[in-house]
C-alpha cells in the first residue's frame, strides 16, 4: 500500500510481522510449556466465573438478543455469536480476581487473549494445537509490551489498563489464528486500538469492571475479523502524533517509550513474566498478603494484639488499592488492600470462599481494615513500573513488638512461578464448581497436550457443561 511510505508505523509494522509470522517451531520449549499452564489457569478462572452474578446477567441479557448459536460460553450449556461469546468468556476469566497478570505491563493477559482466540477455533477452519499455541503466544506477547510502553502513569491517570491495552493482545491472537498477513494484521491492530476504553473508577464496586476484559477481547476479535474482509484501521495506531494510542492515552510524550513496543520480539518472551494468582483479589495486594504471612510465621499474634499495619508502596499502589474501604460491592472488597489484609487476618486465606456477598458489609472486617494504613514511598515509585508491586510492610503490636517485611513479587510470580501440580490443583478447585472430575481431566489433557491435538475446537466443546 503506497500510503505506508508516508507514515511512520515502524513499531506497528514490526508487531504485525511478528504476529503474522510466528510459528510453533519459533517458540522456545520453555515458553511452550509455560503458555499451556497459563492457559489452563485462565480457563479454570473462567469456569468459576460462569456462576457469578455479573456473568449470569451478561449471559441472560445477550442470549435474549442474540439468536446465533455458534460459540460456546464456557462452563454453561449456552452458545452465542462469536463476539458476544468473547465478551462473556472474557468477563468470566476476569470475573473473580483470580486470573493472571503481567505486572510491569499491568495486564490480565489470558482474559483478553483466549476468548477471541478460542472463538476462532469454533467458527473458522480447523486450527491445530500447534497453531493455536503460536497464536496464543502472539497475543500474550503484544499486550504486555504496550503496557510497558505506556508505563505506570497510564493506570495512574485513571485508565483501566486491562481494558485499554487488552485489545491488542486479543487482536494479535485472533489475527494469527485466522492466518492474516502482515498488512491485514496492521489493520486488525488499528481497528482494535480505536476501540480501547476503560475507566479505573469502575473498581469502586461496579460490576462493569469485570466486563472490561470481555469488551477488549470482543474488540480485538472484531478487529481481526473485519481486517480479514478488507476493512481498514489506523495503520499507525501507536505512532500517530495526533490521536494515536500512545499520545492519546498518555499526558505527554515523556510518559511513554515506544521502543518497548517491539524490543526483543521473538527473542525475549514476555510470556515468561506473567504471574498467577493464589489470592482472589487484585494483583497489587498479593505482595502485602505474602509479607504478612511471613511475619505471622515469625511471631503469631491474635487480632486483639494488633496496633496497626503500615504498608509502604508505590504511588500506583496507594491510588489503586490503598483507599479507605467503602462497602459498595464485591469488586470494591476484592480490590481494597486494607479489606483484604483484614480478610487474611480473620479468615487465614483470601480465596473464593472468603468473598461471599455478605462480607461486603462485614463490620469486623471493616473495623480491622481501619488499622491498615497504605502510604506512599517515593523510593519505590522511583524504581518504575517493574517494581510497582514492591512493598515494605510494618507490623506494630500493642505490647511494643515491631516487625517488617519487604516483598518485590508474590508467590506465583515469574520470580517464584507455581509448579504444574499447583496450577492443576487450582484449576480443579475452581472447575469443580461447574463440572465433574472426568470432564475436568478432559480439559486438562487437551490444554497440556495441545501439541498433538488436530483440531482445537475440541477445547471449547470440552468446557461446555453437559
Amino acid at each position: 500500500m503506497s500510503t505506508h511510505a508516508k507514515v511512520d508505523n515502524v513499531h506497528t509494522r514490526r508487531i504485525a510481522e511478528f504476529v503474522s509470522g510466528l510459528t510453533y517451531d519459533a517458540v522456545p520449549q520453555d515458553v511452550r510449556e509455560r503458555i499451556k499452564l497459563l492457559i489452563l489457569d485462565s480457563l479454570g478462572c473462567a469456569l468459576y466465573g460462569a456462576r457469578t452474578p455479573w456473568c449470569e446477567i451478561l449471559q441472560a441479557t445477550l442470549s435474549g438478543i442474540d439468536d446465533t448459536r455458534s460459540t460456546t460460553i464456557w462452563g454453561t450449556d449456552m452458545r452465542l455469536s462469536s463476539p458476544h461469546a468473547a465478551l462473556v468468556n472474557g468477563t468470566q476469566v476476569q470475573g473473580f480476581e483470580l486470573d493472571d497478570v503481567h505486572r510491569q505491563g499491568v495486564l490480565h493477559v489470558g482474559a483478553v487473549t483466549l476468548p477471541s482466540l478460542i472463538a476462532v477455533t469454533e467458527t473458522g477452519a480447523p486450527l491445530s494445537g500447534k497453531d493455536f499455541l503460536a497464536a496464543a503466544v502472539a497475543g500474550y506477547e503484544i499486550g504486555p509490551r504496550v503496557g510497558m510502553c505506556m508505563g505506570q502513569e497510564h493506570i495512574g491517570q485513571g485508565w483501566h489498563s486491562g481494558a485499554t491495552l487488552g485489545v491488542f493482545s486479543a487482536a494479535a491472537g485472533a489475527a494469527r489464528a485466522l492466518g492474516l498477513d502482515p498488512e491485514q494484521t496492521i489493520h486488525a491492530l488499528g481497528i482494535a486500538g480505536t476501540q480501547s476504553a476503560g475507566l479505573m473508577a469502575a473498581q469502586f464496586g461496579a460490576m462493569v469492571k469485570r466486563m472490561h476484559a470481555g469488551r477488549s477481547s470482543q474488540s480485538g476479535l472484531y478487529g481481526a475479523l473485519l481486517a480479514q474482509r478488507g476493512f481498514t484501521g489506523i495503520i499507525d495506531v501507536f505512532e500517530a502524533p495526533y490521536g494515536g494510542f500512545c499520545t492519546t492515552f498518555s499526558r505527554s510524550t515523556d510518559r511513554f517509550n515506544m521502543e518497548e513496543l517491539s524490543a526483543g520480539l521473538g527473542e525475549r518472551f514476555e510470556t515468561m513474566r506473567i504471574s498467577l494468582k493464589f489470592y482472589s483479589c487484585v494483583g497489587s495486594n498479593h505482595t502485602t498478603l505474602d509479607a504478612i504471612r511471613a511475619m505471622q510465621d515469625r511471631r503469631p499474634f491474635a487480632i486483639n494484639e494488633l496496633e496497626k499495619i503500615v504498608v509502604h508502596g508505590s504511588q500506583v499502589t496507594v491510588d489503586h488499592v490503598g483507599w479507605e474501604y467503602r462497602p459498595e460491592g464485591l469488586t470494591s472488597a476484592q480490590l481494597n488492600l486494607p479489606f483484604c489484609v483484614a480478610t487474611l487476618l480473620l479468615e487465614d486465606d483470601v480465596f473464593v470462599d472468603q468473598f461471599k456477598p455478605e462480607v461486603v458489609h462485614d463490620e469486623a472486617r471493616i473495623a480491622l481494615s481501619r488499622k491498615v494504613q497504605v502510604v506512599h514511598d517515593p523510593a519505590i515509585t522511583a524504581l518504575g513500573s517493574k517494581f510497582r508491586h514492591k512493598v515494605r510492610v510494618e507490623l506494630f503490636l500493642k505490647d511494643g513488638y515491631h516487625d517488617e517485611e519487604t516483598r518485590e513479587a508474590p508467590r506465583g510470580s515469574e520470580q517464584s512461578f507455581a509448579t504444574a501440580d499447583e496450577i492443576v490443583e487450582k484449576f480443579r478447585k475452581l472447575a469443580s464448581k461447574v463440572m465433574k472430575a472426568d470432564q475436568q481431566q478432559q480439559v486438562i489433557d487437551l490444554v497440556l497436550g495441545m501439541d498433538d491435538v488436530d483440531d482445537m475446537a475440541k477445547l471449547p466443546r470440552a468446557m461446555q457443561v453437559r
